[in-house]
């Protein structure tokens, strides 16, 4: 491979660093403020909130631009977006329903392993093929995962592992549903869709599990879908100028504020052996981020 000084190749731009890092700090908010609301309110009741409070800045999002909404949502692949927005809904309806049963820190790595997850999905949806390095680096990244999640408790203690895995698997459909869906459908558009059919969906969910909210209740989850929003934003202009590949390691530092935000809100700990895991699955999900980017090439 030819030296980055004989490519000519970038540094990574200061900008993307800053709005990557503030991506990650404001997803690591929303878990905090999700964590603080799931132990009072059902998860699909959270998730509604979430997605409701999310789209005002949605809509605001998809209005800048030469692109108008309708013209947005006249164009837009429904069939790949639907797909892509349930397996995300998924994902979110699950990790905010393991929140109340696993430190914070230790919630946000589990869910990070659906980095791993797409390693094995990838071949079967996408037919691309399995390589040694990729297999190697999610066997190491899954042997992280049994040691934050230490299977041989009891039926309480696999609960919230159980749901943050269910989380990450969806989420790893919901990575590999983007790369099939339309090139024409920009990051503003399937933000909007996705807010739009997890307000639709959840909001028939309220009548099987509710309880009316606090106005206090109500103001946090309108932070959450801000910050959910604002976290989403920040990422597409980190996207924008530099390569996946290259960011991927900032991307794990919201596991660092998750875990403060643990301890000072509700003095959780992590302990040597979840600490070790989740330095195995963030080390592998890195490494299969940057190899993914060396094969791939500097992005368009």
């Amino acid at each position: 491979m030819p030296s980055s000084s004989a490519t000519g190749a970038n540094p990574l731009p200061l900008n993307s660093v800053v709005s990557i890092l503030a991506s990650m700090f404001c997803f690591a908010v929303v878990d905090a403020l999700a964590k603080t609301v799931a132990l009072q309110y059902p998860a699909n009741e959270v998730t509604f909130f979430r997605m409701l409070f999310g789209l005002v800045p949605a809509v605001a999002m998809c209005c800048r631009g030469r692109i108008s909404l309708a013209e947005r949502l006249a164009n837009i692949d429904v069939k790949g977006q639907t797909l892509r927005a349930l397996t995300l809904l998924g994902a979110s309806g699950f990790f905010f329903a393991g929140l109340p049963y696993v430190p914070l820190g230790e919630a946000v790595a589990l869910a990070y392993s659906e980095t791993l997850i797409v390693i094995l999905l990838a071949p079967l949806i996408l037919k691309e093929r399995w390589t040694a390095s990729g297999v190697a680096a999610a066997l190491v990244g899954f042997c992280g995962v049994l040691l934050v999640v230490r299977p041989g408790g009891g039926p309480s203690s696999w609960l919230g592992p159980t749901f943050l895995l269910l989380s990450a698997f969806f989420g790893a459909l919901s990575i590999v549903q983007i790369k099939r869906i339309r090139s024409t459908d920009d990051s503003a558009t399937t933000v909007l869709f996705f807010t739009l059919v997890g307000t639709f969906v959840t909001g028939f969910t309220l009548v099987v599990s509710w309880r009316t909210p606090s106005v206090e209740a109500l103001l946090i989850m309108a932070l959450l879908g801000a910050f959910a929003t604002a976290g989403q934003l920040l990422m597409t202009v980190a996207f924008r100028q530099a390569d996946t590949g290259k960011l991927a390691p900032y991307n794990y530092t919201s596991i660092v504020w998750a875990a403060l935000f643990g301890y000072v809100i509700w003095g959780e700990t992590i302990q040597p052996l979840s600490f070790a895991g989740i330095a195995l699955i963030v080390g592998s999900a890195i490494a299969v981020a940057v190899r993914r980017k060396d094969k791939e090439g500097p992005l368009a």
